[in-house]
């Protein structure tokens, strides 16, 4: 994937200023991404006759009198319904309007109850742009509700029409689009929340602007691709041993909470740690050694029992099934008591927000789901879905170490100052089922003890786990997808040039 960065709708602007001053007339951009989208619908929709075109103002709008203006120059047939009259439009959109006009398309001003022509092939929505921040209010609520009782596909020129571009927050009615083609770079908004309801398919036109321009600026952070795992996971010397690849320690499993901590544990043997240790409640022992005669499992009473595991481990994941009891407490101390590497979930991380809230280490993971990230931060879950970039740079700063918050678009934050932040734009419906966290963490730990960083274990577990999910439904359906489905494809992934 070419230019994975994603930037922010003011730092967007930026690039579209500074292309401008090094010589590429703004309304020639535009132009470009009229050609650009009118392309892209094409290709998508080769006998589409018939374009129903939605206009706001700004150059959103502008770039939706370019597509009609060229739809209508190369013989389709355009409705065009415009939110704003087109004679209070300025600067490159009144160009754009100038060139409608002269094309001859037909302007219909927006009303009540407006109808698209019946013989319409697909919509185009270009009435908000990028630069929308508030709660989306009349007419443009109304012509949104519109676009979406259609039947007819939704194309979004840069993004959809109620989205926030920095968040990924819906900012109320929002274009529920089947493809969105979004200008000069990647907009981080459309990648993480509720984004995937509603962009469909996303295609990047970077325009006149260079990969000079888009390296020289400032950016939110990274789209996570498949292409990095060849990278990070190089092939393994011929000689290397177990004693390389790391010991990894799971921890958690009260009675009756087992299947979590076997999943990781599994899971983590399966991405190639050396030596995988579980300590568990007695009862968890035979069921786990069924599962995976490979790992080594140990009955945990209490903290005492497991002192001497921790102290050999590379690293230590605790969380899953742990309880939050006397039991799970117990464990917590004997791991939070030790140095060393950590990755905290599940049970972890309410046991750290309720005795540990001081900690502030930089080698350790916290992996919190949404309702989790809440709890740490003493918000609501809302508030931590309506900024989730924000929600993990205030984890990051309160407990330091490396975050990966959860959900749709996985966010991984960390770094000295939280500067290096990566999106997973991989995962599927057929993830919202028990154990997916408990597996993510598996990979991850697995792959911080082999040696990667615990910024560069969270973005390749994470990237792993989002492909594998992916390879599972292709295979066989979304709909009664199951965490364990997932290490066999894991490992494929995990072994990149095989």
């Amino acid at each position: 994937m070419a230019n994975a960065r994603l930037y922010s709708a003011g730092q967007v602007q930026t690039l579209d200023q500074r292309t401008v001053a090094q010589g590429v007339p703004g309304f020639a951009l535009m132009m470009q991404a009229g050609q650009a989208a009118l392309e892209a619908i094409v290709e998508r929709w080769p006998r589409a006759r018939h374009l129903c075109v939605f206009c706001g103002s700004g150059n959103n709008g502008g770039d939706g009198y370019v597509v009609a203006a060229l739809a209508l120059q190369k013989g389709l047939e355009v409705q065009l319904v415009a939110l704003r009259a087109s004679d209070e439009l300025q600067g490159e959109a009144a160009e754009a309007v100038h060139l409608a006009r002269e094309s001859g398309v037909n302007i219909d001003d927006w009303h009540q109850g407006h109808e698209i022509a019946p013989e319409t092939d697909v919509i185009v929505d270009a009435l908000l742009g990028t630069g929308t921040r508030g709660e989306i209010r009349s007419p443009f609520d109304g012509a949104i509700a519109r676009i979406n009782s259609a039947s007819q596909p939704v194309v979004a020129l840069d993004i959809p029409s109620g989205l926030n571009a920095d968040t990924g927050a819906l900012l109320g009615e929002t274009v529920e689009a089947d493809l969105t083609v979004t200008f000069i770079a990647r907009k981080f908004g459309l990648y993480t929340g509720q984004a995937s309801d509603v962009t469909g398919e996303i295609v990047l036109a970077p325009l006149s602007v260079s990969e000079a321009t888009l390296a020289a600026n400032e950016h939110m952070g990274e789209l996570l691709v498949a292409e990095r795992l060849h990278d990070t996971l190089p092939a393994r010397r011929p000689t290397t041993h177990k004693g390389d690849c790391g010991h990894l320690l799971v921890v958690g499993g009260q009675p009756g909470f087992g299947g979590s901590t076997i999943m990781s544990a599994e899971t983590a043997a399966r991405l190639g740690a050396g030596l995988v240790s579980l300590a568990t409640a007695a009862v968890h022992i035979p069921p786990a050694l069924t599962r995976c005669p490979e790992m080594m499992v140990r009955e945990a009473r209490n903290g005492l029992d497991i002192e001497d595991l921790v102290d050999k481990a590379t690293a230590v994941l605790i969380g899953p099934g742990l309880g939050q009891g006397a039991w799970g407490q117990g464990l917590m101390q004997a791991v939070m008591n030790a140095a060393g590497p950590r990755l905290m979930d599940a049970d972890g991380l309410h046991l750290l927000a309720a005795g540990y809230g001081g900690e502030h280490r930089d080698d350790w993971i916290l992996t919190p789901h949404p309702g989790e990230a809440a709890m740490l931060l003493a918000c609501s879950v809302a508030e931590v879905q309506n900024d989730r970039y924000q929600a993990a740079l205030a984890l990051h700063r309160r407990y330091g170490g490396v975050i990966v918050l959860k959900g749709a678009g996985t966010l991984v934050v960390g770094g000295e100052s939280a500067d290096e932040c990566f999106i997973s734009p991989f995962g599927n419906p057929g993830m919202a089922s028990g154990g997916m966290g408990d597996v993510l963490g598996g990979m991850i730990a697995s792959l911080l003890v082999q040696g990667l960083s615990p910024l560069e274990a969270a973005a390749s577990g994470v990237l792993i786990h989002g492909l594998a999910a992916d390879d599972a439904a292709c295979d066989h359906g979304e709909r009664g997808l199951l965490a364990s489905d997932l290490a066999c494809y894991a490992r494929r992934r995990a072994n990149p040039g095989k």
